[in-house]
């Protein structure tokens, strides 16, 4: 069993991450190819069997190495069928994705959804240390979260746990949200959600050198919040927002580990800072000691990882 290899896969909407990986979690080797967005992404899974088989070609191997696929999708996720509920940017509803990549591959396959995945990477490989109890918040376009409980991901009665980016953090004329929703935490603490509270800054008070620039970044803000007053009250107020809604996560969860992934977080400690200061602020004093948070160490390999950590546990034990 040793030497069988994992194969882990991170389903994004313009790329496939795709890795052979050890059983002990070292990547062995990685590629992506483009995703086939056209006919509402029939091609994908062909794709994506295609792309094992060529690269198991070019390393003459056979396809008997490989264990079982670990794949993260984008949307909810039924854990039984592996049925994507909705994934609205490959235009899927209902899809069969584990059926349908077993057909075309020949392999068991487990799917979930891709945010739940990069928590498990972050927890077994990543700045998770092995801690079994973890929360993973991931800030990019938008705001993602897995949630873990004694090594197993919380999917809640329809799969949707974990929703931390539609948690309400402004109950009160909050900025409408791609959900349906006002006021959501992905409004205020997403890379675009960043960006659009600058804007307001500077529409506002137009003191900043963030006014130089014809198209304003999350990056951009971080970068000049160390000298410039409107960028760091950006930032104060973004890890305001974040700093609550760990808070009360933490509050139900008492995880080990919170760990802050996704683009946003490259940021480093001119994040972590002030939304480890809110959190310790609005968080149950037990909890704000013993949970600690963290950045995320992965990148972009945590969905590749956690894959793979989901046939290690789930298809290597039968």
């Amino acid at each position: 069993m040793e030497d069988k290899w994992l194969v882990g896969v991170d389903l994004g909407g313009t790329t496939i991450k795709l890795a052979f990986i050890s059983m002990y979690g070292e990547i062995l080797h990685k590629w992506e190819i483009p995703t086939n967005i056209s006919e509402s992404g029939k091609h994908i899974t062909l794709d994506i069997a295609k792309a094992i088989d060529k690269k198991l070609h070019e390393l003459g191997e056979m396809k008997q190495r490989l264990l079982g696929i670990g794949m993260g999708a984008p949307g909810p996720v039924d854990l039984t069928t592996g049925v994507i509920y909705e994934a609205i940017n490959l235009g899927w509803t209902n899809y069969p994705l584990k059926d349908l990549l077993e057909v075309e591959t020949g392999l068991p396959v487990i799917v979930d959804n891709d945010a739940n995945i990069a928590a498990l990477g972050e927890m077994w490989k990543g700045a998770g240390e092995g801690a079994k109890d973890l929360v993973c918040v991931t800030l990019g376009t938008g705001v993602g979260g897995g949630v873990i409980a004694n090594g197993e991901i919380v999917h809640g009665v329809s799969g949707a746990a974990g929703e931390i980016g539609h948690i309400t953090v402004v109950p009160h004329g909050g900025a409408p949200c791609n959900c349906g929703k006002t006021g959501c935490l992905e409004t205020v603490a997403s890379a675009t959600g960043i960006a659009r509270l600058a804007k307001e800054a500077l529409a506002k008070s137009g003191e900043s050198q963030l006014s130089q620039f014809e198209m304003v970044t999350s990056k951009d803000v971080f970068e000049a919040a160390e000298e410039d007053a409107l960028a760091k009250q950006v930032v104060e107020e973004m890890a305001s927002y974040l700093g609550l809604a760990i808070a009360n996560i933490s509050n139900i969860m008492n995880p080990e580990k919170v760990v802050i992934g996704g683009g946003v977080s490259k940021a480093g400690d001119a994040l972590l800072n002030p939304v480890q200061r809110y959190f310790e602020q609005y968080a149950f004093s037990r909890v704000a000691k013993s949970t600690k948070l963290a950045i995320a160490t992965l990148g972009n390999d945590a969905g590749v990882i956690g894959g793979a950590w989901l046939v290690k546990t789930k298809i290597g034990k039968h």
